[in-house]
């Protein structure tokens, strides 16, 4: 059976190729949802994408990958990584593995964004890349996962 990778985007992204672009570049939530797409089809997993500006909801979709036979996660949770102890606790309790990502370098940014309440739970932390960060999260998901 196919690997099944959740990629979580936080709030605001659903802005993303118009909010900011000299921050988060110009392509479009679709677009990269359809460039994973893409990736892991081509790396035999298969891949679903959600994307919530309210932390109550991305907090129920972590919840419920743990009965719906999600193998990894790859989750960008936005100004959440900074701020929700919630998030932090759903993938604790869940107990899937998952890569933290962030299409800005946050340590070329805010202080308060220097600190992540996931990252120390996360196999890795991808930041700075743009899109291409999620490339790598759902590459390095494939790996994890797959049988030995």
């Amino acid at each position: 059976m196919a690997q099944r990778i959740l990629v979580l985007h936080g709030p605001n992204l659903n802005l993303l190729g118009s909010r900011e672009p000299h921050l988060y570049g110009h392509t479009t939530l679709p677009e990269l949802n359809a460039r994973l797409g893409g990736l892991s089809s081509s790396l035999g997993a298969s891949l679903d994408t959600y994307q919530s500006n309210h932390e109550g909801e991305l907090v129920d979709r972590i919840q419920a990958a743990r009965l719906d036979g999600t193998d990894f996660i790859v989750i960008n949770a936005g100004a959440y990584t900074h701020t929700s102890v919630a998030i932090r606790d759903a993938l604790s309790a869940v107990k899937i593995p998952f890569v933290e990502v962030h299409l800005s370098n946050v340590y070329q940014r805010e202080a308060f964004r220097h600190h992540s309440y996931l990252s120390d739970l996360a196999l890795g932390v991808v930041a700075g890349l743009g899109p291409q960060g999620y490339e790598a999260a759902v590459r390095f998901a494939v790996q994890h996962v797959q049988p030995a």
